[in-house]
């Protein structure tokens, strides 16, 4: 004989298979859920495949007191798993017992008395809304997929942004070509169109606020003799709505940029002191979400956003990438060519590291002590590599929760310059002695080989000698 655990959502159901292959079943109990509260406290604990309180003293009471030892069908493998190990109750799972419960569930209406169809659906409504609820935990402080939406939003504004602006240049170039050589920055140029229209109020109009005083000179002597063509009235009037949308767009992608930096202050402030607030809403992007990103391994940090070059390189048999998006931070920036992979495996480190203790902190203003001191760790790191800094002369830092560094041993390094320079000397002697000795132990070698050749050659000689005397004496 066989048992089935039907959940319901209004409340636990044990049932007796009579025969699985006709689909004839017979309720054994039923347990009712009291509220809404204990209908979602239920549920969680079977989504977590967790036994709870409820559901150990229904099973007790109805299998474990009447001492049944049948097997118990539970559809899910873990909760199955749960109920062995803390009730020593077996359990089987599998395919047959889907079509089990399948089968129960068709006639659910009609086994349980008293539970009806609209009670059920109405409860199952219910719980549905409440498990959602329960299952996102919605704060509008620590939502990562407003992060998400911004950054997106920020690089299609760029995108919009150089069109506009490109469409502008090209469009005002003909009534004054000579002014993209002279105000390069785009937004500027645009602020330009906008505050003067045509080319000749150029020379009368105060361009202070947007332009460099040394540009506008500029800007207004070649305006009195360019060579563009005169436009008409509605091209100008069309030209200038167009920039001002370009100046309007770069307005609020300032303000996006500033909601951008406080979200991810909230949300990862770690994260933030390490790759910056660009960098790390970028990271939380193609990973999915924070959560997503503390899963990642420091390889797949360091590679995210070159997944194309990563999968073509290992197709071709070629070179694998050293570096994704944290390419584009200034650390990476600032080191040396042959140093930026190291500092790129560093960094990537200290930034999974950080994106985890930013998941898993629950507080409700969270410290960005542990991402600064990681920030910290990565230049020193980078000095040490350019050479500015000894290897003898690291500084003992603390753990990622401990305070902040050992800021004496710091200063006093940078304070004795020529004892880092003793010490790099002295490196570099021990290495020199090494070498050498190497290089004997390897002559010695090749002479010891050298001399048994010889042997060889003497004793194969001698043979043939030997021989030839043989054979004449015959």
């Amino acid at each position: 004989m066989v048992y089935a655990l039907y959940e319901l959502s209004t409340g636990y159901s044990l049932f007796k298979v009579v025969d699985p292959d006709k689909g004839k079943f017979k309720l054994a109990a039923f347990r009712p859920f009291k509220d809404a509260k204990e209908a979602l406290q239920a549920g969680m604990t079977m989504v977590n495949a967790d036994v709870s309180s409820m559901l150990k003293k229904f099973l007790k009471k109805n299998l474990v007191e009447k001492s049944i030892s049948d097997d118990l069908a539970v559809v899910d493998k873990k909760l199955g798993k749960a109920i062995k190990d803390s009730m020593g109750i077996p359990c089987i799972h599998g395919a047959a017992v889907h079509e089990m419960i399948r089968g129960i569930g068709e006639q659910i209406n009609d086994l349980v008395k008293e539970s009806t169809e609209k009670a059920n659906n109405q409860a199952a409504l219910a719980l549905g809304h409440n498990l959602a609820r329960y299952r996102l935990k919605f704060s509008s402080d620590k939502i990562d997929l407003m992060i998400v939406q911004a950054i997106s939003l920020m690089d299609d504004l760029d995108k919009e942004l150089n069109t506009y602006v490109m469409r502008v240049k090209e469009w005002y170039g003909w009534h004054f070509p000579e002014m993209q050589k002279i105000v390069k920055d785009n937004i500027q140029y645009a602020k330009v169109v906008v505050a003067c229209g045509i080319r000749e109020r150029i020379m009368t109009t105060d361009l202070s606020e947007i332009l460099e005083e040394d540009v506008e000179k500029t800007l207004k002597e070649v305006a009195a003799v360019s060579m563009g063509t005169d436009i008409a009235q509605d091209d100008i009037t069309n030209v200038t709505r167009l920039a001002k949308e370009a100046v309007e767009l770069q307005d609020y992608r300032e303000q996006l940029g500033e909601y951008l930096r406080h979200r991810m202050q909230a949300i990862a402030p770690n994260l933030t002191e390490v790759v910056g607030e660009l960098i790390g809403s970028r990271l939380i992007s193609k990973a999915g979400s924070l959560l997503q990103l503390a899963k990642h391994p420091a390889s797949t940090v360091q590679l995210l956003g070159a997944e194309k070059a990563l999968f073509k390189a290992l197709k071709a048999r070629e070179a694998t990438p050293k570096y994704g998006l944290i390419f584009q931070t200034s650390l990476i920036q600032q080191s040396s060519k042959e140093h930026k992979g190291k500092i790129a495996r560093v960094l990537a480190a200290k930034t999974s590291l950080a994106a985890r203790i930013d998941s898993f902190n629950e507080d409700a203003q969270p410290s960005s002590e542990s991402g600064h001191n990681f920030r910290d760790l990565v230049e020193r790191r980078l000095s040490i590599l350019d050479g500015s800094v000894g290897y003898g002369m690291k500084k003992k830092v603390k753990s990622a929760t401990s305070s902040a560094y050992n800021r004496e041993a710091e200063q006093g390094a940078a304070a004795n310059p020529i004892k880092q320079a003793d010490f790099i000397i002295d490196q570099s002697k021990d290495k020199k002695e090494k070498k050498d000795k190497k290089d004997k132990k390897e002559k010695k070698k090749r002479d010891a080989d050298d001399a048994d050749g010889e042997k060889e050659v003497k004793k194969t000689k001698k043979e043939k000698k030997e021989k030839k005397e043989k054979k004449s004496k015959k």
